[in-house]
């Protein structure tokens, strides 16, 4: 028989655990770390990755709207 945990997940005691405001504070400091590795696209970049999401969000609202166009005149002509 092996030995198992009684909790799943140990939790420290509240007596260790770090007011609240320290532990925002590390939020932050760890968001803003992480916030500066990231590669930010150039602008010429970014308006390529926009027009590419703008044009095939019109593509696909064109397609919806045919196909809702197909449907309602086909089901105009069976019930109506």
């Amino acid at each position: 028989m092996t030995d198992t945990r009684e909790s799943a997940s140990p939790s420290r005691p509240k007596e260790q655990r770090k007011p609240l405001p320290a532990r925002i504070s590390l939020f932050y400091r760890q968001v803003i770390a992480e916030l500066r590795k990231v590669i930010w696209p150039t602008r010429k970049e970014l308006i390529t990755y926009t027009s590419v999401v703008i044009v095939f969000v019109l593509m696909v609202i064109a397609y919806v709207s045919v196909l809702d166009f197909a449907f309602a005149k086909g089901v105009l002509a069976v019930f109506g």
